[in-house]
C-alpha cells in the first residue's frame, strides 16, 4: 500500500481527481487530494491560469506543503498538469519520496533525489505543454541524475485526455493510464 499525494490541475480540485484516488483508495491505496485554490474551479484553462495567478503560486505550493506535511517520508507525489508543477516544488524537501507519478506535465527532477527514484510519466505526444522534444530531453535529465524513469507516451490525444469533463478525453488512452499507474504503485 502506497501513500499518495495526488495535486490537481490548474483548473483546480475536480472530479478528475477525485475519480482518480478512488481509483487508487479501491486498490487499497491512501490518497489525499489537497485543494491548492481553497475551492477555486476554473472552467476553462484560460481561467483556471487566471485563478493561479490570482492565488500566486507562493500560496499554492505552501498549501501543497502543509498538505503532506504530516504524511509519511515515503509518499507518492502526483500531479495532474499543473499539480506536477507542485511536486517539483515539493521534491527537493523529501527526499525519501517513494515515487513521482506525473500525468500531463513534466517537472525537474534535481541531482539531489535519491537515486533510483521511480517515476512514471504520462503526457499526449504531441502536447503543447510538454512537447515531445521537451519530454526526450526531460527524460535524459532524469536519467543523468538516477532517477528510474518510464515514460509513457499516448499519440493523437489532447492535453488532459483523462478528464471525461473535457474535449480532450480519450477513453482508451486514459484507460491505459489508470492501469499503467496502478501498476507502478503495486511495485513501490
Amino acid at each position: 500500500m502506497a501513500h499518495i499525494a495526488l495535486f490537481h490541475s490548474v483548473y483546480g480540485l475536480r472530479a478528475v481527481e477525485g475519480a482518480a484516488a478512488d481509483r487508487f483508495r479501491a486498490a487499497g491505496h491512501e490518497v489525499v487530494t489537497p485543494d491548492l485554490y481553497a475551492g477555486g474551479i476554473a472552467t476553462t484553462i484560460d481561467e483556471g491560469f487566471a485563478l493561479k495567478d490570482r492565488i500566486g503560486w507562493e500560496v499554492i505550493v505552501e498549501r501543497a506543503r502543509d498538505a503532506v506535511r504530516r504524511m509519511p517520508g515515503g509518499t507518492v507525489l502526483a500531479g495532474v498538469s499543473m499539480g506536477v508543477g507542485v511536486v517539483g516544488e515539493l521534491l527537493p524537501e523529501r527526499r525519501d519520496t517513494a515515487g513521482l507519478l506525473l500525468l500531463h506535465g513534466i517537472t525537474e527532477i534535481p541531482a539531489s533525489a535519491r537515486t533510483a527514484l521511480p517515476v512514471q510519466l504520462h503526457v499526449a505526444n504531441p502536447d503543447s505543454f510538454a512537447p515531445p522534444a521537451a519530454v526526450d530531453g526531460w527524460e535524459k535529465a532524469a536519467m543523468s541524475v538516477g532517477a528510474a524513469v518510464e515514460v509513457f507516451t499516448y499519440p493523437g490525444v489532447g492535453h488532459f485526455y483523462t478528464d471525461a469533463n473535457l474535449h480532450d478525453y480519450d477513453a482508451e488512452a486514459a484507460d491505459r493510464t489508470w492501469r499503467r499507474s496502478l501498476d507502478f504503485l503495486r511495485h513501490l
